[in-house]
């Protein structure tokens, strides 16, 4: 008894050396805090809870919509679906390498032998036979892991569907980010489309007006041609304008599922509200990102793939027992003389392989090496976007409470050089710069209005999503 004591011993001792390696997170310098101004104050967010459409937050009507519409029929989406399927399958018929493989086979088959065939015996002559064979066999395989190969592969395919589950929460928020960007995109254009219908009216106006002064002698035709030329480079503006807006609905389009030339966004030049956006420490941001999610199983996928490698060391142990019956007649076929059956266990222990098993156990540890710089890489990144965000949100409230200022005197100084020159006290010059300077600072409140949804909607992303 004592040798089959020491043999078990022995070979789980070897299970213990051929195992892969134990995997850990790598730990991370993470700071302490963000780096805020007012009025941002920081809240833990409630990881745990579900998170939900972040994007109703927004409170526009139309952007729900079209987010219902892209989440059921975008095709990018149906593919992160169909791959997290795929690896859920890939998962499950790896797990099935840790139970025994059982098959029942069966023959019937009628055979005629050869007279002439080689002899077996040079004391018996061969005959030829016809006889009919009838066999019925149940068979089991399985694959003793002792050196963890499957264990590993298992651990493998489970974090692998694991990682595909938060690329599909990642492609989630990608796609719902992408659609309120295009989204809040196209509405600024709208915004500045309507700044500059205002605009082209209070040019035409003007016009008119210096057209009449004209008529009755009171300036030259400079102050004509001069409000014309502003009045056609305004109308080439809105051609350029238009042309992006388009840009804009058809990428819409595109993220919804449905073709560009069937779909249409009718214009709106309401002003909107960025909501406020909760903060918590910075380590919140990697529990609720998926692509961190997702590059962390990267890692741990990888890290088991070299205990897949280095069993490649140790012999590979099938046990195969089987059991059956054969005969001639199918009347016999169960009767006890027609019993068969075998117990064997087989062996490969690799010798020589030229280096290949080495090569393998390298590429493996360089793939987690790869992983690991790759999730160090998808951290920074993402306290870079959040940072970004919190940054831009607090610049860009400060330059939206400048530049409405800034409307209001373009405003104010529009009407004064329109009165001066009315009352022939300035030139005409005056009216028009006061008129582009309006023009300017109108556009200039639009876009800075847009860059802070858009700057609202890539935080929301860069913190994960929504919080209930």
């Amino acid at each position: 008894m004592s040798w089959r004591l020491a043999w078990v011993a022995a070979a789980a001792a070897l299970s213990a050396c051929a195992a892969g390696p134990a995997y850990q997170r790598p730990a991370l310098d993470m700071p302490a805090a963000w780096k805020v101004e007012a009025p941002w104050q920081e809240a833990r967010p409630q990881d745990a809870a579900v998170r939900g459409p972040w994007w109703k937050r927004f409170g526009d009507a139309q952007l729900d919509a079209l987010q219902e519409q892209a989440l059921a029929a975008s095709p990018t989406l149906a593919a992160a679906v169909a791959r997290l399927a795929q690896a859920r399958a890939a998962a499950d018929a790896s797990s099935a390498g840790l139970f025994p493989q059982l098959s029942l086979g069966g023959r019937v088959q009628r055979q005629k032998s050869s007279e002439n065939r080689p002899l077996s015996n040079y004391n018996s002559p061969n005959f030829s036979t016809v006889q009919n064979d009838f066999a019925l066999s149940f068979n089991v395989a399985y694959e003793a892991d002792l050196w963890g190969r499957v264990r590993s592969s298992v651990d493998a395919a489970r974090a692998t569907a694991e990682q595909s589950a938060a690329d599909l929460q990642n492609v989630r928020l990608v796609l719902a980010s992408d659609l309120a960007a295009n989204y809040f995109n196209l509405r600024e254009l709208d915004i500045e489309l309507d700044v500059l219908a205002q605009s082209i009216a209070l040019q035409r106006k003007a016009l008119e007006l210096a057209t009449a002064r004209h008529d009755l002698g009171a300036t030259s035709g400079l102050d004509v041609a001069q409000q014309q030329a502003l009045l056609d480079s305004t109308l080439t503006q809105v051609d350029v304008l238009r042309r992006q807006r388009a840009q804009f609905e058809n990428a819409i389009a595109a993220l919804t599922g449905r073709p560009a030339q069937l779909f249409s966004l009718a214009p709106e030049a309401s002003a909107r509200t960025a909501p406020p956006v909760p903060l918590g420490v910075p380590a919140d941001v990697l529990q609720r990102r998926p692509d961190v999610a997702a590059a962390e199983r990267a890692m741990a996928a990888a890290n088991a793939q070299i205990g897949v490698a280095r069993a490649a060391y140790y012999p590979n142990i099938t046990l195969g027992p089987s059991l059956g019956v054969d005969s001639r007649a199918l009347s016999t076929l169960f009767d006890a003389p027609s019993l068969l059956w075998s117990l064997g266990v087989s062996i490969a222990q690799p010798l020589f392989d030229a280096g290949r098993t080495d090569a393998n156990v390298a590429m493996a540890e360089a793939g987690y090496q790869l992983t690991v710089a790759n999730y160090r890489r998808t951290v920074l990144v993402a306290m870079q976007e959040v940072q970004d965000g919190i940054s831009g949100s607090a610049a860009l409230d400060r330059a939206l409470a400048q530049a409405r200022l800034a409307e209001q005197s373009a405003r104010r100084v529009l009407q004064l050089a329109t009165d001066r020159y009315e009352g022939g006290v300035a030139t005409y010059l005056d009216v028009i710069t006061a008129q582009q300077s309006l023009l300017t600072s109108q556009r200039q409140l639009a876009q800075l209005q847009g860059q802070r949804m858009l700057v609202a909607v890539l935080l929301v992303k860069a913190l994960g999503g929504d919080w209930q």
